[in-house]
């Protein structure tokens, strides 16, 4: 059970940093606010009560609820939560249980879906087995209220690593307090984030800004609390921290520390490579690239960039763009030749001096251009999406002139981090890349070569790239010289190295244009 002098240490510190101004300021906003305590219990039958009983009364009598929920206890935590309800007739107090153990996050997404549906305002998370003090709860709430925008922040959050003696000073184990302060160093690094502990289990969030995280995807696991903070990164909130002393008394720690942290890690990662598009995960899908999956690359070593080069004079020859997107490429090209064709399923309103048609490329598109022949086709990264690849190069055929150019490009699926995946068990889709979930045609250097020669194309060149590193991640030089040497690598070894790739082919005779020339040829 917990020590009762260090239990009433804390009762002092809490009234102490709590300035007569916030305490009041935190009854206020229980008259004005809807605010919940939602308790977290699993075989928490020796804590329960004592967790109740040090939430100050006249903060509780004003709480709209403090429910637990019982995450299906194997000891009488049920019960006794019963009993307490009888003993605490001021509060509006109740309990639940799950049908079964859906463990600590799975937990506390039942808990948030009960806050939603109630319509509450805030929420305050304890846990059932009284490491966290309730004494600090007037504190939570007086922090939550802005004084410069008169509303309510995102995120509170008690910190025990504000004061980190003070974390050792209430028996937090010296692996712990050290193993918490390594994990949040690297987690606010690839988040960019400056919290001083992200592993407290004592938060409030503002039920407003919380129907807007999607954490009913988040783990059920102890790894949902670092989950949740990475959608709160996404959503832009404001988390603010006040310092909370550490208590570790007799209660059971169910955390495996290495796997825990390991997963925050995981998450963590997960989520800067959704933000790339290269992996998916529901929980982290915040709607990127949903308006503009697109971006002209401005790296030397990019597609767009080797297109451009190919017309660095002006030329008399008439020109077209299948995929143009919005036509930043398309409006380079038509400056340089004659006549300039931009298509695409948007009007490609950036290609202001070519013309610009719409159409889903799917569909018949070469009767919009009539009798129009071609000198050069582009058809960058577009074939993947169509439902049928085949029928797509007999079209570009159609519209080409004989022995014209062809520049197409696709995904490279044999690329060396997709061939690891594959050899780990793993296939995982995202917003854009290799495995773009659009994608339905996936294609090596080898069967995408047979592909055009197939459909009348003769193969004379093929030119690899990386990944758009400088483009999507970073320009830093460092990164420049990653993606110089990845695009010398690619050229090397193609099969195995290239991101994506180029072909560039020659429309030959069709059979029909033979027959001409070799029947009705003039003598």
């Amino acid at each position: 059970m917990a020590d009762d002098n260090y239990l009433k240490k804390i009762k002092e510190l809490a009234q102490k940093e709590t300035s007569e101004e916030e305490y009041n300021l935190a009854l206020n906003l229980l008259k004005t606010y809807k605010i919940a305590v939602f308790i977290v219990a699993y075989n928490a039958e020796s804590f329960l009560k004592s967790v109740i009983s040090r939430i100050p009364q006249d903060i509780g009598k004003l709480l709209t609820e403090v429910f637990i929920i019982d995450d299906c206890s194997q000891d009488k935590t049920y019960q006794i939560g019963l009993e307490i309800i009888k003993e605490f007739p001021e509060y509006n107090l109740n309990i639940y249980k799950t049908p079964f153990n859906r463990g600590y996050g799975g937990n506390q997404k039942l808990g948030y879906l009960y806050c939603i549906k109630k319509n509450y305002d805030i929420v305050i998370l304890l846990h059932g087995d009284g490491q966290y003090a309730p004494e600090y709860i007037p504190k939570i709430i007086a922090t939550f209220y802005n004084k410069e925008t008169k509303q309510l922040y995102d995120a509170v959050f008690a910190s025990r690593m504000i004061n980190k003696k003070q974390a050792l000073a209430g028996g937090m184990p010296l692996y712990k307090w050290f193993g918490n302060q390594v994990l949040t160093y690297l987690e606010n690094k690839l988040l960019n984030l400056k919290l001083s502990e992200f592993h407290t289990g004592f938060r409030a969030y503002n039920i407003h800004s919380l129907k807007k995280a999607p954490f009913e995807f988040n783990s059920d696991n102890f790894h949902f609390d670092t989950e949740i903070i990475i959608q709160a990164k996404a959503l832009n909130w404001q988390i603010i921290e006040i310092s909370l002393p550490a208590y570790y008394g007799s209660e059971k720690c169910r955390v495996n520390g290495t796997k825990y942290a390991i997963n925050c890690l995981k998450s963590v990662i997960r989520y800067k490579l959704v933000r790339l598009g290269i992996f998916y995960t529901r929980n982290f899908d915040f709607g990127i690239f949903e308006n503009d999956n697109y971006q002209f690359k401005k790296s030397k070593y990019s597609l767009h960039q080797y297109i451009v080069k190919q017309f660095n004079k002006k030329e008399n020859i008439t020109t077209i763009e299948l995929g143009a997107n919005k036509g930043i490429l398309s409006e380079i090209i038509a400056q340089k030749v004659n006549k300039h064709y931009a298509i695409d399923m948007i009007i490609p309103e950036k290609a202001e001096n070519a013309i610009k048609l719409q159409t889903d490329l799917n569909s018949d598109f070469t009767q919009l251009l009539k009798d129009e022949k071609f000198d050069v086709c582009i058809s960058l990264d577009t074939i993947e999406h169509l439902d049928h690849p085949e029928e797509y190069l007999k079209k570009i055929f159609k519209i080409m002139k004989p022995h014209s150019k062809l520049y197409i490009s696709t995904a490279n699926i044999a690329y060396l981090p997709v061939r690891i995946s594959l050899l780990l068990g793993q296939l995982n889709y995202g917003k854009r890349g290799i495995l773009d979930m659009t994608h339905k045609r996936l294609y090596t250097i080898p069967n995408f070569k047979l592909l055009l020669e197939q459909y009348g194309f003769k193969v004379e060149k093929i030119i690899a790239f990386p990944p758009p590193i400088s483009d999507l991640i970073s320009k830093r030089k460092f990164m420049q010289f990653i993606e110089k040497l990845h695009y010398h690598i690619s050229n090397f070894w193609k099969n195995l190295f290239a991101y994506n790739f180029l072909v560039i082919a020659r429309r030959t005779d069709s059979l029909e244009e033979i027959f001409e020339k070799t029947i009705n040829k003039k003598t």
